[in-house]
């Protein structure tokens, strides 16, 4: 992947490229589920593929696939890893990404008993977990990575909500969340201030209809206070159904660190 992006230098910086590569991404992923941006979207994806030749639009998708082949070979973090080895968190104000075998231990220490895991999705239907400052994604990958090894469907019963106030993160770890198959509502906000600017459902959210799931969860099943209200969805959605637009300028209740209940 490193090479494919360098070869749009020096005609173009290697930081706007790479926004750009992974915002294509993340465009790409959600229009083939999410109906209710998709004509803003594809908008924007072609205004962004208007701005390079055909070489560098080329390299767009192989970047995907390579991102695919990665997370296949192997969990973790492959975009938060490529942004620090293209030297590209020394142009983004100090932006630096937790390193992913950090991550993976701090998600083992947070997980604990599976026994104790196991007993939550019997009796509660799932898990939730909450990343107030996702970055590239590195926590929540390595959350569903040791939830794995312990013999948990991530895919069924965990859905996440994480939110960044930088957009490029957002993509970054929508597209690899996605990939990976993540049931996941990824919000573009502020955390502290809550202020909240756009949403990403991924294809395993919308698919695996865990917006009806969590607005249908009983109180004392999954807890409120770990989705912005603003952004908790209030009807079903699925795939063709327009779901109302929230209130973006409205405050919300400061969400929790990292938490699985």
């Amino acid at each position: 992947m490193r090479k494919l992006l360098e070869r749009c230098q020096p005609r173009h910086d290697i930081y706007t490229v790479f926004g750009h590569c992974t915002e294509a991404m993340a465009i790409a992923i959600a229009n083939s589920v999410d109906l209710r941006e998709r004509a803003r979207r594809e908008a924007r994806y072609l205004d962004i593929i208007g701005r390079y030749g055909a070489d560098v639009v080329e390299s767009f998708p192989r970047v995907m696939a390579e991102l695919a082949l990665a997370l296949e070979a192997g969990m973790g973090d492959v975009l938060g890893a490529l942004f620090h080895d293209l030297e590209l968190h020394n142009k983004a104000k100090g932006q630096f990404f937790t390193p992913y075998s950090l991550s993976r231990a701090m998600a083992a220490m947070l997980i604990g008993n599976p026994a104790t895991l196991r007993e939550s999705i019997e009796t509660r239907g799932h898990l939730t977990a909450m990343e107030p400052a996702c970055g590239s994604g590195s926590m929540v990958i390595a959350l569903t990575d040791v939830l794995r090894s312990q013999g948990i469907n991530y895919q069924r019963h965990l859905h996440v909500t994480a939110i960044d106030i930088d957009p490029r993160a957002v993509h970054m770890a929508y597209a690899q969340l996605s990939l990976l198959h993540v049931p996941a509502r990824l919000i573009v906000g502020n955390t502290l201030s809550g202020e909240f600017r756009e949403q990403w459902l991924t294809p395993a959210h919308i698919l695996g209809g865990w917006t009806a799931r969590l607005a249908s969860a009983p109180q004392d099943k999954t807890p409120n206070e770990m989705i912005p209200p603003v952004l908790a969805a209030k009807t079903a959605y699925s795939i063709g159904e327009t779901e109302p637009a929230p209130d973006c300028n409205k405050p919300a209740p400061l969400p929790r660190q990292l938490s699985l209940f």
